[in-house]
């Protein structure tokens, strides 16, 4: 299937899936807790991963998944293709708000993303790319991102890394809060994504996400001219959990050196 026809495809079954997930508030919706007590999952993230993998595994039967829930393939490398999908990100607000969660999906050919997506069900609202062929906010063609500077970027980034932490010196993250414009958190990596590749914040920071928390963002961001990797300037860890920055590119060198010093 050539890129054009699987982009139509993915739009359409992520569609579907967000139409299954807004009539789940229909019905009983069970929470569990992984290792972390507030790392959240519930039936309907099952449900969403499994019926995405059936639908993968049918239509595309040489291609693997990368699924947050673990239904999909074990994943030791990024040979061939690979769908890199988190069916809720954000499942504490899917739980506590009911909105503010997206669906979250990258495909990616030998390592390289060439097709992203990430959809705010609730709103409806669809942001995707395709490698070389531009970003959009449902059919809506965003901008390259203008330079900007740290005094008037606003940052996504959770509250918990401006205190002791085990990733990151928290008083380059003090210093980083009273430099910037202004600190947003939306709890959804996803939707920091699309906010950042739209222009609504300038920075995402997190000190510890998944590959398939940032795998469809990461081919929006680089559609604008963003830049995405871990606190090392490396490229972002698509396989492991890992520290994370992506950024507008005229701020994201600085915030590497002056403020992201890793313990």
């Amino acid at each position: 299937m050539e890129i054009g026809s699987m982009d139509r495809y993915i739009k359409s079954l992520i569609k579907e899936a967000g139409h299954r997930i807004r009539n789940s508030f229909l019905t009983d919706i069970v929470v569990q807790s992984k290792a972390d007590a507030n790392d959240l999952v519930t039936n309907i993230d099952k449900d969403i991963e499994q019926f995405f993998i059936s639908r993968i595994r049918k239509d595309f039967p040489g291609h693997r998944v990368f699924g947050e829930e673990g239904f999909g393939d074990t994943i030791e490398d990024l040979e061939g293709i690979v769908w890199l999908l988190d069916p809720i990100d954000g499942t504490m607000n899917f739980v506590h708000q009911k909105r503010n969660f997206a669906i979250s999906l990258g495909v990616y050919q030998d390592g390289v993303g060439k097709l992203g997506y990430i959809y705010d069900v609730m709103n409806d609202d669809l942001y995707h790319a395709i490698h070389q062929g531009g970003a959009y906010y449902n059919d809506e063609q965003l901008n390259p991102l203008p330079e900007t500077d740290i005094a008037t970027s606003i940052i996504a980034m959770n509250a918990t890394w401006a205190g002791p932490n085990r990733y990151v010196d928290h008083e380059g993250t003090i210093r980083l809060i009273r430099d910037v414009r202004g600190v947003r958190s939306y709890g959804s990596a996803a939707l920091e994504l699309a906010y950042l590749a739209s222009g609504r914040v300038d920075a995402y920071i997190s000190m510890r996400l998944s590959p398939w928390d940032i795998a469809g963002g990461m081919v929006l961001v680089k559609e604008v001219g963003g830049l995405a990797t871990n606190f090392s300037g490396q490229d972002a860890n698509l396989l492991e959990q890992d520290t994370f920055v992506a950024a507008n590119s005229s701020i994201h060198q600085k915030l590497l050196t002056d403020y992201l010093r890793k313990k």
